[in-house]
């Protein structure tokens, strides 16, 4: 029986209060014969439930750099950032040696260009739609996102009232579809979690839910890996910094890299 995939879900904040459930939402869509382990930083990291602000990006970036480097050295198959600003997606990859590091933002617009020509994305507060934006521009989609739609909602209130929240979403996902044309839907929160299902029966459009999209790209990207021999580069602009500079600097390896760890069976 061939080993099972190892992926981590990184959940970039100093609180364990949503690991579990993005652990259920996982188990609930992972493949046979995957093992997940959803993982969030150490409270002495900073007591962030949200980064919604770029300044919390800034303080927990080197958490994820640190995570990051302890999932490859535990020999993780993969490695998502669950976030959707995809906060130090970059900075991860350069550290990450042959692990593949994916996130929601870039894994769902993947899916979501291979599904329709033109997608709209709906997000929790007008707050992220700049760098949100900017974001989904240098992934190159530009032309194909119909636009962001707000629906007023901080990241801790997406899972406060259920009802309250689906009738956001689909009030904004109709703007998006009817009004605007788009053909498929994004959601522009990881804590959305759980309410794609609901639109699409409304809407009748696809529409991605950021944290599987980045689970089932770090899915596949693992199986590509071990049946095509297809690595990541760390060439040019992925070069990895030198160890030994890494060490000089002090810092990468510090403290616990994990504050609470839900694992997955595969």
């Amino acid at each position: 029986m061939a080993d099972p995939l190892r992926i981590m879900f990184h959940n970039p904040v100093g609180s364990a209060a949503y690991d579990g459930l993005f652990a259920r939402a996982i188990a609930a869509h992972k493949r046979p014969g995957t093992e997940v382990h959803v993982t969030s930083l150490p409270p002495a990291d900073g007591a962030f439930t949200h980064i919604e602000y770029r300044a919390y990006e800034g303080r927990v970036t080197a958490g994820i750099v640190r995570a990051a480097r302890a999932a490859a050295r535990e020999g993780f198959d993969a490695f998502v950032i669950g976030c959707f600003y995809d906060t130090g997606l970059h900075e991860a990859r350069e550290v990450s040696g042959e692990m593949i590091v994916t996130a929601p933002c870039v894994a769902a617009c993947e899916i979501a260009a291979s599904l329709a020509n033109r997608f709209g994305i709906i997000v929790g507060r007008r707050k992220w739609v700049a760098q949100m934006q900017e974001t989904v521009h240098a992934y190159g989609h530009g032309a194909r996102l119909s636009g962001f739609y707000h629906v007023e909602l901080g990241v801790t209130e997406f899972q406060k009232d259920h009802a309250e929240t689906e009738r956001r979403l689909i009030e904004a996902g109709r703007r998006a579809v009817e009004e605007d044309y788009a053909e498929a839907l994004v959601l522009g929160c990881t804590l959305e979690i759980g309410f794609h299902k609901a639109l699409e029966d409304r809407l009748g459009v696809p529409v991605i839910d950021p944290s599987l999209a980045a689970l089932k790209r770090a899915e596949y990207a693992a199986i590509l890996k071990r049946d095509c021999g297809w690595v990541p580069s760390r060439k040019w602009s992925c070069e990895a910094p030198p160890e030994a500079e890494m060490a000089a600097i002090g810092g990468f390896d510090v403290n616990a890299p994990f504050g609470n760890r839900v694992t997955v069976p595969a």
